[in-house]
């Protein structure tokens, strides 16, 4: 029980996060004040309207986020493995339990969703990051 608990907490925790960065990221990236932020930040001329580093500062703003997001997802999955792993384990020890198949087999369910969850996640990150930096 405890480790149900704990493994949808995980996914669900990886979900939250997943879906907060992908709706922050165009918002990031697109905002002008944002943008003439960053030029600010990397010590470049803001008066200059080019702002010549500003898509070098949003580049490495997008590649921060990128990696944050394989983080969670490497994390995510490798969580939902030892879960499928788990509910495994707990289906063959069951001993043909009603309970016990049905709580393992919800355990193995949740997992591949989570997993599934997760590579759309990297997907639409992915997509949406290749988005913004050709605006």
């Amino acid at each position: 029980m405890l480790m149900d608990f704990l493994g949808r907490l995980l996914i669900g925790l990886g979900l939250v996060l997943g879906l907060i960065f992908v709706s922050a990221t165009p918002v990031l990236a697109q905002s002008p004040d944002i943008q003439a932020g960053l030029c600010a930040g990397a010590n470049l001329d803001v008066n200059n309207p080019s702002c010549q580093g500003q898509d070098d500062a949003a580049q490495q703003i997008n590649n921060l986020i990128g990696k944050i997001i394989n983080l969670l997802s490497v994390i995510v999955g490798i969580v939902a493995v030892i879960m499928i792993i788990v509910g495994g384990f707990r289906y063959i020890t069951s001993g043909g339990s009603d309970t016990g198949v049905t709580s393992a087999k919800n355990t193995i369910l949740y997992a591949i969703i989570g997993l599934i969850v997760v590579a759309l996640a990297q997907l639409l990150v992915r997509f949406v990051l290749r988005q913004v930096t050709e605006v």
